[in-house]
């Protein structure tokens, strides 16, 4: 069946792109509860922060690898699979993706790491992720949670900003920072995809 007569019969998955005609979103709603669960967990993990202010280094980078990793393959899968996105688009959270799962990966190889290293390692991703999500926002003019995505990353790179200018961090200093952030972008990121869902036909 050709995508025009698949839009004319309502097939689930194929919508009309005013500029280029019909066009197939593939996976979109596999792509939007990967988005909602990745909100949620680092909703859960920003909790979790907050109200074990007695947390080790070790827990706490272990916390925030579990996010990472997961942020990561969700960024990628959705990368992959969600034909609602530009290329360029695609692209990006590919490789925001790809940055979670290092950073990711970096907190899981030395959990026992110094104070100062986790802290550049939580404000580098942060930031460097918050200016993707931003730059990724601003070339999709058409997507409906645009705003959402703006937000999204201008709260990640301030808070990245806020770990990264404080080199003297103490440990509840950024649990705290880490909680609280985490809180917020795990709701946004939540409500971005479900707000950015696809209309079909």
């Amino acid at each position: 069946m050709s995508e025009e007569r698949a839009v004319a019969a309502g097939v689930p998955g194929v919508r009309v792109d005013p500029v280029g005609g019909p066009r197939r979103v593939i996976g979109a709603g596999s792509s939007r509860g990967l988005g909602v669960l990745n909100g949620v967990l680092m909703v859960g993990v920003g909790i979790a922060a907050l109200v074990w202010p007695e947390a080790s280094l070790v827990l706490l980078a272990l916390l925030f690898a579990i996010t990472l990793l997961a942020n990561g393959v969700v960024r990628v899968l959705q990368a992959i699979t969600d034909g609602s996105e530009s290329g360029g688009g695609r692209v990006l959270l590919g490789v925001l993706g790809a940055f979670s799962l290092l950073v990711g990966l970096l907190c899981l190889r030395s959990p026992s790491q110094t104070l100062a290293l986790f802290a550049v390692l939580v404000g580098s991703w942060w930031l460097v992720g918050g200016v993707l999500a931003v730059v990724a926002a601003l070339g999709d003019r058409g997507g409906e949670g645009r705003g959402w995505s703006v937000a999204l990353g201008v709260l990640s790179a301030v808070a990245g900003g806020y770990v990264l200018l404080q080199p003297g961090i103490s440990l509840a200093a950024l649990e705290l920072a880490l909680g609280v952030s985490l809180i917020v972008l795990g709701a946004i990121t939540a409500v971005e995809a479900v707000r950015a869902r696809p209309t079909d036909g």
